[in-house]
């Protein structure tokens, strides 16, 4: 039976294991600048916008960071993400997930804070063709999460109601972003984040990762 409902992917965290590669690459990048910052500190940010990294790192660090630094570190984390690209892969679950909602005839999108620079990589180990799937991200928004822009784009490239679409996520960010745009969060454990954080930031559903997420679907997908 054909599942109504439209899926808005994050894309780090919920469809590939990448995470902890951003996580070091931006350690990398933080370092070569002389800014001291834990690894776990930098692990709570990965999923918000660039911008309000910036903003909460320079609450932690007291430094200052003008543009032309916030260009540096961006371009140095996407260089050293890219030299990780070889232990990125799709998490358990991933392609079959996907596979079964185009078999199903249901709509699906991804939309992501991150550029397109480290996107990229994240596509090609999942086997998504940007050309021919809906992919959203940074560069095409104003604002990337908590914000709801990036969802709100996949939804409209889809030509679907936000409030009939399930953003499926792996960080409060997420589904921050989620609530704001009336849409149904459900959490995905695989990025670091614990279940009782994600549904305080709004998840009505949590699952381990894409392959839980499948055995699942019927929970958070309407049927016509």
């Amino acid at each position: 039976m054909r599942i109504a409902t439209a899926f808005l992917f994050d894309l780090d965290g919920t469809l590939v294991d990448s995470v902890y590669q951003h996580v070091l690459a931006w350690k990398e990048a933080l370092d070569d600048e002389g800014i001291d910052l834990s690894v776990w500190r930098i692990h709570r940010r990965i999923g918000m916008s660039g911008g309000l990294f910036m903003n909460q790192l320079l609450r932690e660090t007291g430094g200052e960071i003008d543009a032309n630094r916030a260009d540096r570190l961006r371009q140095k984390h996407a260089d050293a993400y890219r030299r990780l690209r070889a232990q990125v892969c799709p998490l358990p679950g991933a392609k079959e997930l996907l596979a079964a909602l185009d078999e199903s005839g249901t709509r699906w999108a991804i939309a992501t804070s991150g550029r397109m620079e480290t996107a990229a990589v994240n596509l090609e180990a999942l086997g998504v063709d940007p050309s021919k799937a809906v992919v959203v991200t940074r560069d095409d928004v104003k604002y990337a999460k908590p914000d709801p822009d990036l969802f709100i784009a996949a939804a409209a490239r889809l030509n679907v109601p936000i409030e009939h679409t399930v953003v499926v996520g792996d960080s409060i960010w997420d589904m921050l972003a989620a609530r704001r745009c009336r849409s149904l969060g459900v959490g995905l454990l695989s990025g670091g984040y614990g279940a009782e954080e994600l549904e305080r930031a709004g998840a009505l559903r949590v699952y381990d990762d894409p392959a839980d997420l499948l055995l699942h679907l019927d929970e958070v997908a309407a049927r016509p």
